[in-house]
């Protein structure tokens, strides 16, 4: 298998939790003035930037074409955002969540089929 897919999944899962938590982690403490969550969320997304450049320099570099790049991290953000809802913000995963997920399992294979 390529090194390169484990590399560039490893930072790209690390740098999507980064990107949750910037984005989304000011969601639990609303009570906090907005200019500070924006101050907060530049500052996580600088250490998701770290990783997630990277990431895509390593793909490419394997051979990925950018299309299957934004493909992985586009499930791999679903799958981490997945568990940040559930156990972070105590949202719950729906019937049909699921079935959009599922859906974007299907892309993944018309993208990455060889035709």
């Amino acid at each position: 298998m390529n090194p390169a897919l484990f590399q560039t999944v490893g930072l790209l899962f690390a740098s999507n939790i980064f990107m949750t938590f910037a984005w989304y982690g000011h969601l639990k403490h609303k009570d906090s003035a907005l200019w500070l969550a924006i101050i907060v969320s530049w500052g996580i997304a600088f250490f998701e930037y770290c990783l997630q450049v990277p990431a895509n320099r390593i793909g490419s570099n394997g051979g990925f074409p950018t299309v299957q790049l934004k493909t992985i991290q586009e499930v791999i953000t679903l799958l981490v955002f997945a568990g940040f809802s559930v156990f972070y913000l105590g949202e719950p995963i729906k019937w049909n969540h699921l079935v959009g997920f599922c859906f974007l399992v299907c892309a993944v294979f018309f993208i990455f089929k060889k035709w």
